[in-house]
C-alpha cells in the first residue's frame, strides 16, 4: 500500500514539473486519502494480522530499540562455560543517567544474519548466558530490562542433549529470587518457555502489535484441526494480542506503535519505549527488595486465578471441549434403538417420518464429512478437484486417466486416516448409523412386498377367518376358555392359512408362542439391574482383555464393508477374547432366576402364531 501511495505522489510531481501546473490540492487530497485508508486498515486489524505485523522483516529488532534509548551500550557476551548464544543478547546501558541491564532475543535484518542469529531462537547457552547476567545485575543492583521477541526455544536434538528444558526451568525459577525490579517488553512474538525464561517480571509491557502465545497459531491449527490454515481461527481462540492479555490482566500495559507498525517509524517506536519503561521504574523504584519480590509473586499467582486472603477451591471443574472431529460418540446402542423404532413404526418408505429420518441423517453425515476433511487437510485437494471435473469438456463420459488417479488417491488417503484407531469417532459413529439405517429400510421394504403378496393371495373367506382368529386369541388372552365348535374353526382356518403361504412359494417352518404378560413393577426393576451389570461386566471384560482399538478397528472396517472377511475374522476374535476373560458365574444365576419367575407369569398365557420373515413362515 505504502508503494502505491509513493508511485502516485511521485506521478502526480512529475506532472506538475512537466506541465507546470500546481497540483498542491490534489496531492494533499492523496496523501490525506492514503492516511485515512491506513487508519481504517490498521484500527481493525485481526489477531493473525497483528502476528504478521510482529514477523515483518523490516520490524525493529532488539539492538535496535536498546541503541535507540541508551546514552551509552556496552554488549556482555558468554555464559562462562565455552559458548556465546548469538540468538541472545545482554549487555548494560544507561538511560537519563541511569545504568540498567538489558537482554533480548535478537533476531536478523536479513536472512544471513537470521542464520546466525538462528532465527532468534536460543539454545541452552543463550539463557544460562542471561542467567548469568541476571545474577550480575542482582549483585550490583542494576534494574533489569528484557525484550522478549522469539517463536521459540530451540529445540534441536543438541540443545535438548544440553539441558534446554533445565535451563529454561532454572531461568523461571531464578527470576523469582531476584531482589532488583525486572521489566519485560514483548516487541515482537513472545513464544512459550523460550519467551518466559526471560518474562518473570515486576512489570510485563507489550508493544501494540505484539503477540505472546503459549503454541503458534499455526502449530494450534495443525494439531487441532490438522491444517495450517486454520491458523487465523487459533489465533482467535489463543487469544494472544496485547489486547486480550491488557484485558486478562497479564500484561500490565500497552504500548503504541506508529500508524503501519513500529517498522513504520522505528524511533518513534522506541522512544514510547522508554517512556514506558521509565514511567515503571518510578512505580517499582518506590519498593524494597521484599515487596519487590512480593508484588512479583502475587502478579503471577493472580494470573493463575489465586487471591491473596480468598480461601482456594479444593476442587475446581472445567468445562473442556474435545476436538470437533475426534468428538467420542455418544450412547450409540440407544440412538440405534430409537432409529430402529421410528423406521420399522413407519408406514413405508415414502413415509415422512421415514424421509425425515434420512435426511436428518444424510444432513449429519455431511457436516461430520466436512470436518474430517478439513482435520485430515483433504479440502483443498478435493476443491481442486472439484474445479477440475467442472472444467472437463463431456460431463456424460467416464473420467480420465488423470482425474481417476486424483479421485482415487484422496479416497484412499481418506480411508487410510479413517482407519487408524480412535480417530473421527463422530464420522464412523454416522457411517455406521446410515448403513444401519439403509439396512433396516432394506428389510422393511422387503417384508412390506411379501406382505402385499401374501394379502393378494388371500382370498376374502380366508381372511375372514383370519378374524375369528384373532377374536379366538383375544379370548385367550384375557382368560377366556374356548368352545369346541370355535377351536375345530381355528384348527381348520390355521390349515387354510398354511395352504395359501404355501402357494404363495413361502416354506412353513413352524409356530412360536407369543407371550403378552403384564410383568410386576419390582420385576422389571431387577431386570433392569441385571441388564445393567451384564453391561458393566461386558465393559470390564472388554478392558481386561484389552480389546478397545480391536473393536474400532472393527467399526472402520464396517464402514467399508460389513461382509469382509476381515469382519468376521475381527468378530471371531473379540468375541473370544470376551469369553476368555468374562466373569459369567453369578450373573448368569441371576438371569436363570429371572427366567422362572417370567415362566411362571407365562405359563398360560400363550397363544400359536404364523411367523412369516424373509419369505419364510
Amino acid at each position: 500500500m505504502w508503494l502505491l501511495h509513493d508511485y502516485g505522489n511521485r506521478k502526480v510531481r512529475r506532472m506538475a514539473e512537466d506541465t507546470g501546473l500546481d497540483f498542491t490540492d490534489q496531492i494533499y487530497a492523496l496523501e490525506a486519502k492514503y492516511q485515512q485508508a491506513l487508519r481504517d486498515l490498521y484500527t481493525h486489524l485481526t489477531p493473525i494480522q497483528r502476528l504478521q505485523i510482529a514477523r515483518h522483516p523490516n520490524r525493529p529488532t532488539v539492538l535496535d530499540h536498546i541503541l535507540n534509548m541508551t546514552e551509552k551500550w556496552v554488549e556482555l557476551h558468554g555464559d562462562r562455560a565455552g559458548y556465546d548464544d548469538p540468538a541472545m543478547v545482554t549487555g548494560i546501558g544507561s538511560i537519563e543517567g541511569r545504568s540498567y541491564l538489558f537482554i533480548g532475543h535478537q533476531k536478523g535484518r536479513n536472512t544471513k544474519e537470521n542464520i546466525m542469529r538462528n532465527f532468534a531462537m536460543p539454545t541452552p547457552h543463550g539463557y544460562r548466558k542471561a542467567l548469568r547476567m541476571m545474577k550480575y545485575a542482582d549483585h550490583h543492583g542494576f534494574p533489569i530490562v528484557t525484550f522478549v521477541d522469539t517463536p521459540g526455544a530451540f529445540a534441536d536434538l543438541r540443545s535438548e542433549e544440553l539441558g534446554q528444558g533445565e535451563a529454561i526451568a532454572y531461568n523461571l525459577r531464578a527470576m523469582f529470587g531476584l531482589k532488583v525490579p525486572i521489566i519485560t517488553v514483548v516487541t515482537g512474538e513472545g513464544g512459550s518457555g523460550g519467551a518466559l525464561a526471560i518474562g518473570c517480571a515486576n512489570k510485563l509491557l507489550m508493544l501494540e502489535n505484539s503477540a505472546f502465545y503459549v503454541a503458534s497459531p499455526e502449530a494450534c491449527a495443525a494439531i487441532l484441526w490438522k491444517s495450517s490454515q486454520a491458523a487465523p481461527k487459533a489465533a482467535e481462540k489463543l487469544r494472544i494480542t496485547a489486547q486480550e492479555h491488557y484485558r486478562l490482566r497479564i500484561a500490565d500495559g500497552i504500548i503504541p506503535e506508529p500508524l503501519g507498525g513500529a517498522h513504520a517509524d522505528p524511533f518513534w517506536a522506541s522512544q514510547q519505549i522508554k517512556h514506558a519503561i521509565l514511567d515503571a521504574m518510578a512505580e517499582l523504584g518506590r519498593m524494597n527488595s521484599e515487596q519487590l519480590l512480593h508484588q512479583r509473586m502475587l502478579k503471577f499467582r493472580s494470573i493463575g486465578g489465586f487471591q491473596e486472603g480468598i480461601q482456594v477451591e479444593p476442587e475446581r471443574k472445567r468445562n473442556m471441549k474435545l476436538s470437533e472431529a475426534n468428538t467420542p460418540p455418544a450412547d450409540l446402542e440407544s440412538e440405534l434403538a430409537n432409529l430402529k423404532k421410528k423406521i420399522l413404526e413407519a408406514k413405508g418408505p415414502s413415509d415422512p417420518v421415514t424421509i425425515q429420518v434420512l435426511e436428518k441423517l444424510q444432513e449429519d453425515l455431511d457436516t461430520e464429512m466436512t470436518k474430517a476433511f478439513i482435520a485430515m487437510g483433504l479440502d483443498d485437494k478435493i476443491k481442486s478437484l472439484k474445479l477440475e471435473l467442472q472444467r472437463a469438456p463431456i460431463l456424460d463420459q467416464p473420467l480420465n486417466k488423470s482425474l481417476q488417479e486424483k479421485a482415487d488417491k484422496i479416497m484412499q488417503e481418506f480411508k487410510q486416516k479413517l482407519s487408524q484407531p480412535g480417530a473421527y469417532l463422530g464420522l464412523k459413529q454416522k457411517l455406521y448409523t446410515v448403513n444401519m439405517a439403509s439396512r433396516l429400510i432394506e428389510l422393511k421394504n422387503k417384508s412390506e412386498k411379501i406382505k402385499n403378496e401374501v394379502n393378494q393371495k388371500i382370498p376374502t373367506t380366508v381372511k375372514a377367518k383370519i378374524d375369528r382368529l384373532k377374536a379366538a386369541s383375544e379370548k385367550l388372552r384375557n382368560g377366556d376358555s374356548l368352545d369346541t365348535n370355535l377351536v375345530e374353526e381355528v384348527e381348520k382356518a390355521k390349515k387354510e392359512l398354511k395352504d395359501v403361504l404355501r402357494s404363495a412359494n413361502l416354506e412353513i417352518v413352524g409356530t412360536r408362542k407369543r407371550t403378552n404378560v403384564a410383568v410386576p413393577p419390582e420385576l422389571e426393576e431387577e431386570v433392569a439391574k441385571v441388564n445393567a451389570e451384564i453391561k458393566e461386566e461386558m465393559e470390564r471384560a472388554v478392558t481386561r482383555s484389552g480389546l478397545s482399538e480391536k473393536i474400532e478397528e472393527l467399526k472402520a472396517e464396517i464402514v467399508k464393508d460389513s461382509n469382509s472377511e476381515k469382519v468376521k475374522e475381527l468378530e471371531t476374535e473379540i468375541r473370544e477374547g470376551i469369553a476368555a476373560t468374562l466373569s459369567v458365574t453369578p450373573v448368569k444365576k441371576k438371569v436363570e432366576s429371572l427366567r422362572e419367575k417370567l415362566a411362571s407369569l407365562t405359563k398360560d398365557d400363550a397363544e400359536s402364531k404364523v411367523v412369516a420373515e424373509n419369505g419364510r413362515c
